[in-house]
């Protein structure tokens, strides 16, 4: 009688477990659609650091022994 009285109590009790389970855990969230997710957020592009110059260009012009 241990164990068959043990197996045919333990499923209602889990059910019951775990009933009470996600009335703690449940919250009320509205649902997200995968396509309302953004990821990214539109920025201003920083300023050149260059400041528009070919500064590659002009280090080779200036030390080409010209």
């Amino acid at each position: 009688m241990g164990d068959s009285d043990h197996t045919e109590h333990a499923a209602p009790r889990a059910a019951v477990e775990r009933a009470a389970l996600e009335k703690r855990v449940h919250v009320d969230l509205p649902r997200v659609r995968p396509e309302d997710m953004v990821t990214t957020q539109e920025v201003d592009p920083p300023q050149d650091p260059r400041g528009g110059r070919d500064t590659d260009n002009e280090f080779m012009l200036r030390n080409a022994g010209w």
